[in-house]
């Protein structure tokens, strides 16, 4: 079987509800070489299901936490080029294609533009004004929604932390630009459920992430109830 150029690698707990739109946007991929690795944190919905439906391979994590999760794919990976996805994200046909170009000599990660399909801009467009001015002064950002790694510079980074619950996509973004660029690109464009700001309110959720980046940076340490599952 010839090696995949990229592996998609995504955690889930219980996402029947988002999980097959994701993978239907990648099987939409004008590109075809590529894997689908979905990880189950033992899913009692039909997750699973679904996601071998659409070829997908499953693999089982029994650590709660995306860092553990996305660990356990990338180590199962064949593609050179890893693409993180949560499961409730959506990518355009031409997505692998933008992936491609951007991979230069210098990069070696990078961040998307994200986009809710299902709420309000703002918080997404006040998200994309602050990475750009933060980006454009050098400094590391993420978004844990989608980004992208060049295999050999995630495993030489050392992979995500599995015992921080948040900024765990930030810590090795952080790593990893030691090595080589990681970059934010907003005119690749990727789609994301808003649910979670909904859930929470937009001021609760922005205020929820500023303490979740200063536990990390002046503790490198994480805080619970970010997260559904950590709660």
């Amino acid at each position: 079987m010839k090696k995949p150029e990229f592996s998609f690698v995504i955690p889930v707990l219980n996402e029947e509800m988002y999980i097959g739109d994701c993978l239907a946007s990648i099987r939409s991929q004008k590109r075809k070489d590529y894997e689908i690795i979905v990880v189950d944190s033992h899913s009692t919905d039909k997750t699973v299901g679904i996601a071998r439906k659409y070829g997908a391979r499953v693999l089982y994590e029994k650590t709660r936490g995306p860092g553990a999760a996305r660990n356990t794919g990338a180590a199962q990976a064949r593609g050179g080029i890893l693409v993180f996805l949560d499961a409730d994200v959506r990518v355009g046909g031409n997505f692998l294609d933008d992936v491609m170009k951007k991979m230069g000599d210098d990069t070696g990660g990078f961040i998307c533009r994200l986009h809710p399909f299902d709420g309000h801009n703002f918080p997404y467009l006040l998200a994309h004004v602050i990475m750009k001015i933060i980006s454009s002064l050098g400094i590391v950002m993420t978004a844990g929604s989608c980004f992208v790694y060049r295999k050999d510079v995630f495993e030489r980074a050392g992979r995500f932390n599995p015992a921080l619950l948040t900024n765990e996509d930030h810590d090795l973004a952080i790593r990893a630009s030691r090595m080589m660029r990681f970059r934010y690109f907003d005119d690749i464009h990727v789609f994301t459920s808003s649910r979670r700001v909904r859930k929470k309110g937009f001021f609760r959720s922005v205020k929820m992430y500023f303490k979740s980046t200063f536990a990390y940076f002046f503790n490198r340490t994480h805080i619970r109830g970010y997260w559904d599952y950590d709660s």
